[in-house]
């Protein structure tokens, strides 16, 4: 996930440039902060812009999801690599095409936003962004509808699902191995036949709809290897699936949805939307006619938040500059 060089150390090559450039990246998410610090590594002169008051984009929306709390460490890892090369950061900054005329190379890595669907009753009090879930901004009732069954969907099922109060505690499944086997049925002391013992998963503390409109499976394009766990501790904790959904309206009565031709109104406090994400690139495309300019990440394309890729794209940019 963050280092694209590992297995392909033959193929791409992170050389001192001969050549030192002025060089612009605009945005702090992966793939502005992979591709600063290999520009630096590379002795590039590197300022790196972020908009918001810290450094990591969506990572910092990850990492608030249980068991992910691992992405702060990345954001520190890369922290402590612009300090020993050199990346001048800006953070609370937000650039126009101005101020950028005076470096040899902009890279735009300004990511993503939240997909608008077009729903009636989209403005409605109900309704909650992910992102504004996940920081917290807005708090979720005890009786909750998603709107997406993609990675962001099960992330916040994750995150709406969870004891809250067990953070911390010796029933923290993410902080305590004893809690962990506890929840999946292994057994410590390898005595019961397979070493699995009956599992104790915990329930949600609220009433959970994951919807999506297509009529698969959900969580279907979730990673193979962890797919299948993430599509199981939803259903172990109660969080109730719905595939083959048309969203009619969200209004006081709640979400009104149309299922296999029948229509009926979940009865919510609040809709979270995790209806996919739109690049945010309108400053490319004020510059790319007139100065050195590359996009990447999820303001190149927005699609699945995908980490991977767009930390590969930070660093292969920067090993061609």
């Amino acid at each position: 996930l963050v280092n694209p060089l590992a297995c392909y150390e033959t193929d791409y090559k992170i050389e001192p440039t001969s050549q030192s450039k002025k060089c612009a990246v605009i945005g702090g998410g992966p793939a502005g902060m992979s591709c600063a610090a290999t520009l630096a590594e590379r002795g590039h002169q590197v300022t790196l812009y972020e908009a918001s008051d810290k450094l990591g984009g969506q990572f910092n929306l990850a990492a608030n999801i249980p068991g992910k709390d691992e992405f702060f460490k990345t954001i520190r890892y890369f922290k402590t690599q612009f300090a020993k090369l050199g990346v001048e950061v800006k953070l609370n900054t937000k650039v126009a095409k101005d101020d950028l005329s005076g470096f040899d190379e902009v890279v735009i890595a300004t990511g993503v936003k939240p997909r608008y669907p077009n729903i009636l009753g989209i403005d409605h009090a109900k309704v909650i962004f992910y992102d504004e879930l996940i920081r917290k901004e807005k708090v979720a009732g005890k009786k909750v509808a998603i709107i997406g069954a993609g990675g962001i969907g099960f992330d916040v099922g994750e995150f709406l699902s969870e004891d809250n109060s067990l953070h911390g505690t010796s029933d923290d499944i993410y902080a305590n191995p004893q809690a962990f086997c506890k929840e999946w049925g292994i057994d410590m002391n390898i005595e019961a036949e397979g070493g699995l013992v009956q599992a104790q998963h915990q329930r949600s503390p609220r009433e959970i709809y994951l919807l999506q409109r297509k009529t698969g499976k959900p969580g279907k394009t979730l990673g193979k290897t962890t797919g299948w766990i993430r599509r199981m501790t939803l259903t172990k904790r109660g969080v109730k699936s719905l595939s083959g959904c048309n969203y009619d309206k969200i209004d006081d009565q709640g979400l009104h949805i149309t299922r296999n031709e029948k229509t009926e109104i979940l009865d919510v406090d609040n809709v979270i939307i995790c209806a996919g994400q739109v690049s945010v690139n309108s400053l490319y495309e004020e510059l790319k006619d007139t100065q050195s300019c590359h996009i990447i990440g999820g303001a190149e394309f927005a699609g699945e938040l995908d980490a991977k890729r767009a930390i590969k794209q930070g660093v292969l940019l920067a090993a061609k500059l």
